[in-house]
């Protein structure tokens, strides 16, 4: 069985993508993860009130199936808005990691990573957790 390092690399996975609102992206960008391909598809969704939920959803699904993204930054009330996408999203690349925003603080109870990791050590139900 292969690692998840030799996984990442033999995928050319390379990337961290982000969606977040605009001052994390922003943040994220500044500090050098923003990527534009020769197809000009970013690894960024900038969400703000007039982004759709099916939008997300979408962006979502493009960077669970690009070969070139290793880990997707979703801000946590966004991964709220979608949840069902992401609790049905199982594969180790990318990775999901749910972030705190600046107007919306980190809720441990929300994060599905969290309460699959509580569910492998525990037996309880992973929904369990999140009630």
């Amino acid at each position: 069985m292969a690692t998840v390092a030799a996984q990442i690399s033999s995928r050319g996975a390379n990337l961290i993508a982000v969606i977040a609102d605009e001052d994390t992206v922003t943040g994220f960008l500044l500090a050098g993860v923003g990527n534009v391909d020769l197809r000009r598809k970013t690894n960024y969704l900038l969400v703000d009130s007039k982004t759709t939920v099916k939008t997300i959803e979408e962006t979502f699904r493009d960077f669970t199936t690009r070969e070139d993204i290793a880990v997707i930054l979703i801000s946590q009330y966004i991964a709220n808005m979608i949840r069902l996408t992401i609790d049905a999203y199982s594969n180790p690349i990318p990775a999901i990691l749910e972030i705190p925003s600046k107007d919306h603080p980190y809720d441990p109870s929300q994060d599905s990573i969290l309460s699959r990791v509580k569910h492998m050590f525990s037996g309880e139900p992973a929904s369990a957790s999140r009630q």
